[in-house]
């Protein structure tokens, strides 16, 4: 019984969740930006399962970085985006997580963003 129970295990132990093609690549450096000017990044991304998929969520580590995405289901070989807007309220350097859950996926997908904020003074 242990080892019927292991053989059918097997293959979902292995499994893989990404049914996602990342476009671009998981972190974007913003380079030098201007204080109090917001700044947008588009990370996009291709459905590669056989199945329509949702954004279910995605979080930010702070106020700061603001996600947008579509809530509509993503037919399979189809293309969408997330936008990133990042709202240089503080000088200096800074680096971001953002963490996007996808319906079909166990884990999130970890994406940054990073750049230094700059004054005109």
């Amino acid at each position: 019984m242990k080892y019927l129970f292991l053989l059918l295990a097997f293959p979902i132990l292995f499994h893989s969740d990404s049914s996602i093609e990342w476009l671009t690549p998981l972190e974007h450096d913003f380079g030098d930006i201007i204080h109090r000017e917001p700044a947008e990044y588009f990370f996009e991304f291709k459905n590669t399962s056989e199945d329509s998929i949702l954004i279910d969520n995605v979080r930010t580590t702070c106020g700061c970085t603001t996600p947008d995405w579509t809530w509509e289901p993503i037919a399979p070989d189809s293309t969408s985006q997330i936008r990133v807007v990042f709202d240089a309220k503080k000088k200096g350097y800074f680096k971001k997580k953002i963490k996007v859950y996808f319906s079909n996926q166990r884990k999130g997908t970890t994406l940054k963003i990073k750049g230094y904020v700059e004054g005109l003074d």
